[in-house]
Order: structure tokens, then sequence, then C-alpha cells
């Protein structure tokens, strides 16, 4: 899969996933440091995987689905990204985000490589988007081919509230 960062061609490493694969296990850290794998979430998930929390479009992007979790009951939303767990619990309480989990890849990278959205070009995640159902079946993914470019709020919201 080509997919672009401000305009250049990157290259990501792992398999890309598709509407009906079981999504992949991953560990990954929470904001306290603690390790955190798939079988920690449960229900129905959307994934949101971002270059940085702390830049424009994925600020916006993480403050959107968190004003917005409210509309997707029982579905629990986690943005994942190499961002140090630190920066992240900084910035989710300096924007009041209590809606959206953040999780940390920066330790093992195995979100990145699982999903295949690990850059390799930049040591940062692509902008995805994976609606995953209570029995880990992914029931939407999206790989934005502009890296820098806005997520489909409507269309994932729309999934998640679909998938059991």
């Amino acid at each position: 899969m080509k997919l672009k960062f401000q305009g250049n061609e990157v290259t990501l490493e792992g398999k890309e996933l598709k509407v009906g694969d079981s999504f992949p296990d991953f560990i990954v850290s929470n904001n306290s440091l603690g390790a955190v794998t798939l079988k920690d979430t449960k229900g129905v998930r959307v994934f949101l995987t971002v270059p940085s929390i702390d830049t424009p479009v994925c600020d916006l992007e993480v403050r959107t689905f968190n004003k917005r979790a409210s509309e997707i009951k029982g579905v629990s939303v986690y943005t994942v990204s190499m961002d140090l767990p630190f920066a992240q619990s900084r910035w989710c309480g300096a924007k009041d985000v209590k809606n959206v989990e953040t999780f940390s890849d920066y330790k093992d990278r195995s979100f990145g490589k699982n999903t295949g959205t690990y850059v390799k070009e930049l040591g940062l995640l692509a902008r995805t988007a994976f609606v995953v159902d209570s029995s880990d079946k992914i029931t939407y993914a999206k790989y934005l081919e502009e890296i820098t470019d806005y997520p489909n709020y409507d269309e994932i919201l729309k999934a998640a509230k679909e998938a059991r």
C-alpha cells in the first residue's frame, strides 16, 4: 500500500489489515507505563493511530473523537501514537480528554508493525482507523492515503455504531 506524508511516499512496515481480518495482538504502554494488550480491551473498539498527538491535525482528531464518543454508547475509543506516555498524559490533561484512552507504541512498536501502520522513514505511525467488534474481527479499516489529512469522523462513528 502506498501512503504519503506531506506529499512524499512513505513505507509502511507490517501487513495491511482488512475488514474481516482478526485484529492482531499488541503490547503498548498506557499513561502510567503499564503494559496493555488486545486482551485488555473488550467489546466494540475504535483504534486510531496518529503520528503525534501534539500536532494540529492529530490534536483536532483526538479532541473530536473525545467529544463525539458519547454518540457511540458502549464503544471504547483508543488512540495509539509513538509519543511517550508522559507527553500523552500531559496532553490529555491539558485538553480535558476523558473519553479517549491514549496508548504509546514507543517501546516495542508492536502495534505499528502488527497493524501495518509503522512508517519506516519517520519512526511514527500512519493515520488510520480500525473498528473492531466484540469477537476481535475488523469491521472497518481505513489507512489515510495522505497521513496529514483528517479522517472521516462520521464514517468511523457509523461503523462503530453498527459493530457488535
